[in-house]
């Protein structure tokens, strides 16, 4: 059933790059707004300036000033880039204002507003497999200082001041600010690490930085419980995000293999026993209902039975999709059992069909599940393989047929549905927002914040 599935992520690179099954491109749109709440959520530039007042090893005290403290650290603003082939460049612009006593004891204070800059490149954990982000490069550029000291000390003393101690001081201050952001941020790939499920993301490269997005290929690993890997189809071309998305957004791209892949793991859920007399819209599921199209069946049930139908799917189930449309197809047999009125005795076969039909597939999200909404869309096939009223033409139950699997199979299969697939949990996404689009050979989750 559905509850067996859960995403993780195993994070091996092979030696050969196997095919992507899902691929994600992070847009500015999420990156700007992980960074930000993870400098939000961490506070750390407050931190990282109380940290500025304390005395530290080897940091000789300023002459004419004491008791220095920093407040007033403003909200930071802070603007990225993309740079190919890299990752992140990253500027963070704050002030603060350093207050202490002069040498006459009276209240001092400096505000100064500056940048803190950074690359943050983007690899792949070789512990975990996981993306990360890894600064390089720190600077801290002094943008403005102002200053309540009376002008005829400021040449010396704010001199003095900012060559021993904002120079030296800050870098070592506020850069680790920097890396202590993208350690909140690296945190939210960890959830993709569990070790809860059956399906598994594996890295197949390091991610790619292109002046639009960043791009994150994923090689998913199905797996039956019994520990037996299904193999995703390779259909010969590797699907692709369409060129129609708004720059800086952000996808989740699954393709139609990686889908057949993970129903497969509910093949056996999809067999069906129904032996209900009256199921739905159809009239009474009985022989002398089935010899409206079969006269040979009065023939050997005169008097009524109730029908029994059973249904296996002897092939795994297979999704395609192109633009706009997805298919979910089966194969599988269909028997049709005359029931026996006395206790204990098996039902009599009175035909088995060899059945191709597809159905057409719905896709929403909800509670950050991938759902799947089926109707019958066409019954392609019918073969006889064996009858025990005689030789018919299968033609004459299409119509039989075609109802039974819209009014009894077809809700059946929406149950086993419901539960949802499981996605990729990454960096706390809220997929309750996004916009899905049938491209193609795989489904397109346009990603939105709000």
């Amino acid at each position: 059933m559905l509850q067996i599935l859960c995403l993780a992520l195993c994070g091996l690179l092979t030696h050969t790059r196997a095919e992507p099954g899902a691929l994600l491109r992070l847009g500015m749109d999420i990156l700007n707004h992980e960074v930000q709440s993870a400098m939000d959520e961490s506070h750390i530039l407050e931190k990282m300036a109380a940290e500025a007042g304390k005395k530290r090893p080897g940091m000789k005290p300023i002459k004419g000033l004491t008791d220095m403290k920093v407040k007033d650290v403003q909200l930071p603003v802070i603007t990225l880039s993309l740079t190919p082939g890299v990752g992140i460049f990253q500027c963070v612009s704050t002030g603060m204002t350093i207050t202490g006593k002069n040498f006459m004891g009276k209240n001092m204070e400096i505000t100064v507003v500056l940048n803190i800059t950074a690359t943050n490149r983007i690899l792949q954990d070789e512990e975990t497999g996981l993306p990360i982000f890894k600064s390089e490069g720190c600077e801290v550029i002094l943008v403005s200082v102002k200053t309540n000291l009376p002008s005829n000390m400021m040449p010396n003393v704010v001199k003095k001041f900012l060559d021993s101690t904002l120079h030296k001081v800050l870098p070592d201050l506020m850069c680790p600010a920097i890396d202590a952001v993208l350690v909140y941020v690296n945190k939210k790939w960890a959830n993709m690490n569990g070790q809860m499920g059956t399906v598994k993301y594996i890295l197949t490269s390091i991610p790619s930085t292109t002046a639009s997005y960043i791009q994150v290929d994923f090689s998913p690993v199905v797996q039956q419980q019994e520990g037996i890997t299904i193999q995703l189809a390779d259909d010969g071309e590797a699907p692709e995000f369409p060129e129609d998305y708004d720059e800086g957004s952000s996808q989740l791209l699954l393709s139609a293999a990686f889908l057949t892949a993970e129903l497969a793991l509910l093949q056996k859920s999809f067999d069906l026993n129904i032996q209900d007399t009256m199921v739905g819209e159809l009239p009474p599921q009985t022989t002398k209902t089935l010899s409206g199209f079969i006269p040979e069946v009065a023939e050997a049930y005169p008097k009524p039975k109730p029908l029994v139908t059973q249904i296996r799917i002897n092939k795994p189930p297979k999704v395609t999709m192109e633009t706009g449309k997805s298919l979910l197809h089966l194969h599988g047999t269909l028997e049709m059992f005359a029931a026996r009125r006395r206790r204990g005795k098996a039902p009599v076969s009175l035909f088995l069909l060899e059945a191709h039909f597809n159905l057409e597939i719905q896709y929403s999200v909800r509670e950050n599940r991938l759902q799947m909404a089926t109707s019958l869309n066409r019954l392609l096939s019918l073969s006889r393989q064996t009858s025990s009223v005689g030789a018919f033409k299968e033609k004459k139950l299409t119509g039989f047929i075609t109802d039974f699997l819209r009014e009894a199979y077809i809700p059946a299969v929406n149950d086993v549905l419901r539960v949802g697939l499981p996605l990729p949990d990454f960096l706390n996404m809220n997929y309750n927002l996004a916009e899905l689009d049938i491209v193609e050979n795989a489904l397109v989750m346009d990603l939105k914040l709000d």
